[in-house]
């Protein structure tokens, strides 16, 4: 039987090429996101089954994830992708952003890996993967309540995998840079409003991040979880994988 992937946020993005890169080596997908024609749209591409439903919302994730492995069998990659920035000064920040950073990038991960673990364990091998970003690994101005919500992604990944450890499991994070998707262009957008600047001169300041002068591509990060989920790594745990051209 192929090796049963789930991915939050699949739609598009990060999310839409780590499916297709599970895809090309086989898998048994299963695509989970708020928005049913993206998703369906890709499973008509490359295949996999489609659920719609908020990763904020536990009890209704555990029920697609409960579809899912009664249709495809035990999840044996769990993939936390999906996640949401918004930019707002600290002083502008009510206690309900940072609530909703936090609800979406962490208890988002958090509600997909409770799901899916325990089958994990009752046969003693999975692999559970999270997008973090390099907001997880360092601050940057104006997006506290993400990186807030990033840097406890990294640090539940880290102490999952001492739980984990010797059980057939891992858990790890990848941790991207600025990916050229359109949470990126929305981020270019946000800043152009509210700084006048072009997008082409929104777009140079992001690019300067990274060393390398440009964005990373969500192939490269799907190439990262890939790699993460492959037999190659299964020493490799509570490590979180900067993909940044070497920002960190």
């Amino acid at each position: 039987m192929a090796q049963h992937v789930v991915i939050t946020g699949a739609g598009s993005g990060v999310g839409e090429a780590i499916a297709r890169a599970f895809a090309a080596e086989g898998a048994a997908l299963t695509l989970l996101g708020r928005q049913a024609e993206p998703l369906e749209a890709l499973s008509r591409d490359i295949g996999g089954q489609v659920f719609t439903c908020d990763v904020t919302d536990a009890a209704a994730l555990t029920a697609a994830i409960a579809d899912a492995t009664a249709a495809q069998g035990p999840v044996r990659v769990a993939v936390a992708n999906a996640g949401a920035a918004t930019s707002k000064p600290f002083l502008q920040q009510q206690p309900a952003d940072l609530a909703a950073m936090l609800d979406v990038n962490l208890h988002g991960v958090a509600n997909l890996w409770r799901a899916c673990l325990p089958d994990m364990l009752s046969v003693g091998h999975g692999r559970l993967v999270a997008v973090a970003s390099t907001a997880g690994l360092k601050g940057y101005g104006y997006v506290s309540g993400y990186c807030a919500a990033k840097h406890a992604v990294v640090g539940l990944t880290r102490a999952l995998a001492q739980e984990v450890a010797g059980r057939g499991v891992t858990a790890n994070a990848v941790c991207p840079g600025f990916v050229e998707t359109p949470m990126l262009r929305r981020s270019v957008d946000n800043i152009v409003e509210k700084t006048g600047l072009t997008p082409g001169d929104a777009e140079s300041q992001l690019r300067q991040h990274n060393p390398m002068q440009r964005f990373v591509q969500a192939e490269e990060v799907a190439s990262a979880v890939l790699w993460l989920a492959s037999a190659g790594a299964s020493s490799v745990n509570g490590q979180a994988l900067a993909v940044d051209g070497g920002e960190t």
